[in-house]
C-alpha cells in the first residue's frame, strides 16, 4: 500500500509505514539527523528520536515532529525548512554543545564527528547557553575500547548497536536528567562486563564518547628501538578499506600501496595475516574432517573472531566444546613468527615485536589474553586498527594515493585467494570447503567457488557436496543472528556440520576499527566485492596449495594436527558465565 504526501510543496509517494525522513530522502531533500543511524548491513535503523535535530513542521499539528520516527500519512503536508524548524534545531544543538567538551582538536573523532559536522552546517559559531558540564572518569580498562562519558550526547545509537544488533546487552541509559548517559549498569568499567569489544558501538557513536584505545605511540617507540626487530601483519579486510582514508573510492584494493607505506614507516618486515589465514585453514579443516568422520562435537564452529568467541564464553558456555580449537590467524601468525621465523633469522622471540593491523577492536583484547603468551612473551605485541594505520601514514607525511605497488616479504607474506576472503562473512567457511573438497576427493578440484555462502545476509544456509559427503553448513554474521542460530541448535531445531560466525554484521570488512561508514551500507558492499575480486585475481586460490605453508609443515610443524601444531596453533576457551572462585 502506498501513501501520497507533500514535502516542501513537492509530491511524493512512498510505502505505508515509511517515515517523513525516508520520504524526504526519496526527493533528495536533506533533513539533518544525529541519533538516526542505519546500524548494520541488514538495514536495521535506530529511530529513538532522542536528539530531535530532525524536527519538521506538519500542517495541522501544533508541535514540531521528529522526521526520523514520524510515519507518513495520506495527504500529509510537511515543511522541512521553516524558520521555526531551523531555530528549534539550532537551540537543540546549542544545548547539546553546552554540555560537551571543547577539545575537538585532540578528540579521536575530530573530523569524523557528526556533532562537529552539524555545528558547521548550521553555522553555530558561538554558544548562547553556558553552564555546568558533566564530568566522569575515562574508562580505558578493556585494552580495546575507550569510553569518555563527558562526550555522551544520549543519542543512544551505541545502545541499539549493543542490544538490538549484537544482543550483548552491556549498554543502557543510566541516570536521569542532566546526569543521564549511556553506559554499563552502575557505570562499571567495560572490562568488568560481558562486552565482547566488537566495536560496533564505536562505529555507531557520532561523537568521541566511544573510540578505540590508541596504540600508535607504542608502535612508534618500537620502530625507533634499534634492539628490536619489528614486523607487521595486515588483515585481509584492511586492504579494501584503508584507501578510503586517503580519498580513494570504497572498494579500492590498496594492498601494494599499503605494503609500500608500511616499509616507509620503518618496519623491518611487512607480512600478511593472509599467510596465517591459510595456516588456519590447514588446522581447522583437519579438525572439521576428523569431527565429521567420527560424528562428534558437531557442528564445528569457526574460531577466527575473538568478539564471537568471547560472546560464546559469556552467553553459551554449555556449547564451549563446539568451536574449533584453532587460534585465530592473528594469533597463529604471532606464534609462528616467534618460533619458526625467529629461528630462521636467529633472533630471540623477546626481541621481536609483532604489530598487527586489524579491522577489529576485539583483536586488541585478543592479543592481551593470557593464553596467547609463552614464558611472558606475547604472541602479538601491539594491535592497531585500520584507522590508526591511516593516522600513522598521515603523520609520516606519506602521500598514500601516489605510492607505487610493492609486494609482501617472504615467507610469511605468501598467501592464496582463500585467505583474502576471510575478510567477508562466509569467507572462512568457503576457504575451508575448498581445502576439504580436495582432501576428501583426493584430487585438485576445479569447482571452488561456493557462492551459496557469500553475501551480506545475516544468516545463510547451504548444503554442499564435498567428495562423497553432503555437508550442511551455515554462515552467520552479527551476534544477534548468532544468538538466534545457537538457540535453535540448543533446542534441537537445527542440524549442521559446520558454522562460521563473525561478530560484526558483514564480517571483518565492517569491523569496529575500519574507516567510519556513517551508515552508508553501499560502502560495505563495495568492500566485499573487492575481496572477491582480489581472490579471483590470485594464481593460487586454495590454502593447502600455498608453497610457504607447505614448507612450514615440512620444516617445522610436521603435519596438520601434529603435537607441534597443537602446541603452537591451538587454544582452549573459558566459561565466563560461571567463573571459578579463586
Amino acid at each position: 500500500m502506498n501513501v501520497n504526501l507533500k514535502i516542501n510543496d513537492r509530491p511524493v509517494t512512498v510505502e505505508a509505514g515509511s517515515t517523513i525522513l525516508e520520504a524526504a530522502e526519496k526527493l533528495d531533500i536533506k533533513i539533518p539527523t544525529l541519533c538516526h543511524f542505519k546500524m548494520d548491513c541488514f538495514h536495521m535503523e535506530h529511530r529513538s528520536a532522542s536528539c530531535r535535530i530532525c524536527v519538521v513542521e506538519v500542517k495541522g499539528r501544533p508541535n514540531l515532529a521528529p522526521a526520523c520516527s514520524t510515519p507518513v500519512m495520506e495527504g500529509m503536508e510537511v515543511k522541512t525548512n521553516t524558520l521555526r524548524a531551523i531555530n528549534a534545531r539550532r537551540t537543540i544543538l546549542d544545548l547539546l554543545l553546552s554540555d560537551h567538551p571543547k577539545d575537538c582538536l585532540t578528540c579521536p573523532k575530530n573530523l569524523n564527528c557528526q556533532l562537529q559536522e552539524l555545528a558547521q552546517e548550521m553555522g553555530l559559531h558561538h554558544l548562547l547557553f553556558k553552564g555546568e558540564q558533566s564530568t566522569y572518569n575515562k574508562d580505558l580498562s578493556s585494552n580495546a575500547i575507550a569510553r569518555d562519558l563527558d562526550k555522551c550526547i544520549m543519542c543512544r545509537r551505541c545502545e541499539t548497536a549493543c542490544n538490538s544488533v549484537q544482543t550483548v546487552g552491556v549498554l543502557s541509559g543510566v541516570g536521569r536528567g542532566f546526569k543521564a548517559v549511556v553506559a554499563p549498569a552502575g557505570l562499571r568499567p567495560l572490562a568488568e562486563t560481558e562486552c565482547v569489544f566488537c566495536g560496533q558501538c564505536v562505529q555507531a557513536c557520532p561523537v568521541g564518547a566511544l573510540s578505540e584505545i590508541d596504540y600508535k605511540y607504542p608502535v612508534w617507540r618500537a620502530l625507533n628501538d634499534p634492539s628490536k626487530t619489528v614486523v607487521v601483519q595486515t588483515a585481509p579486510a584492511v586492504r579494501v578499506a584503508i584507501g578510503e582514508s586517503f580519498g580513494l573510492e570504497p572498494g579500492s584494493i590498496s594492498t601494494g600501496k599499503m605494503v609500500a607505506a608500511l616499509r616507509m614507516l620503518g618496519f623491518d618486515k611487512v607480512f600478511d595475516t593472509d599467510f596465517a589465514a591459510d595456516l588456519t585453514i590447514m588446522e581447522e579443516t583437519t579438525e572439521l574432517i576428523e569431527r565429521v568422520k567420527n560424528n562428534r562435537d558437531l557442528p564445528i564452529l569457526t574460531s577466527c573472531c575473538p568478539g564471537w568467541v568471547k560472546f560464546l564464553e559469556h552467553q553459551f558456555p554449555e556449547l564451549i566444546y563446539m568451536p574449533s580449537t584453532a587460534k585465530s590467524p592473528q594469533q597463529m601468525f604471532g606464534a609462528i613468527t616467534k618460533s619458526y621465523y625467529a629461528q630462521k633469522i636467529g633472533v630471540a622471540p623477546e626481541n621481536i615485536v609483532v604489530v598487527s593491523v586489524m579491522p577489529c577492536l576485539a583483536k586488541k583484547y585478543e592479543a592481551s589474553r593470557e593464553e596467547f603468551s609463552h614464558n611472558g612473551v606475547r604472541d602479538v605485541d601491539i594491535v592497531i586498527s585500520t584507522r590508526e594505520l591511516a593516522d600513522m601514514i598521515r603523520e609520516a607525511g606519506i602521500q598514500f594515493d601516489q605510492l607505487g605497488e610493492e609486494d609482501y616479504d617472504s615467507p610469511l607474506g605468501e598467501s592464496t585467494g582463500a585467505a583474502v576472503i576471510f575478510g567477508a562473512t562466509g569467507g572462512v567457511l568457503e576457504a575451508a570447503l575448498r581445502t576439504a573438497a580436495d582432501w576428501i576427493a583426493g584430487e585438485d578440484l576445479q569447482e571452488i567457488d561456493f557462492k551459496a555462502v557469500r553475501g551480506l545476509e545475516g544468516i545463510k544456509e547451504a548444503t554442499v557436496k564435498v567428495g562423497g559427503l553432503e555437508l550442511k553448513a551455515a554462515v552467520c554474521s552479527g551476534l544477534g543472528n548468532a544468538r538466534k542460530l545457537l538457540e535453535k541448535i540448543k533446542r534441537g531445531e537445527a542440524n549442521y556440520h559446520a558454522i562460521e560466525i563473525m561478530a560484526c554484521p558483514g564480517g571483518c570488512l565492517n569491523g569496529g576499527g575500519q574507516p567510519y561508514h556513517h551508515g552508508d551500507t553501499s560502502i560495505l558492499e563495495k568492500r566485499m566485492e573487492a575481496l572477491y575480486r582480489a581472490d579471483a585475481g590470485l594464481p593460487i586460490r586454495k590454502s593447502h596449495q600455498n608453497p610457504s605453508i607447505q614448507k612450514l609443515y615440512e620444516e617445522f610443524l610436521g603435519e596438520p594436527g601434529s603435537h607441534c601444531a597443537h602446541t603452537l596453533l591451538h587454544t582452549t576457551y573459558i566459561d565466563r558465565k560461571h567463573p571459578k572462585k579463586k
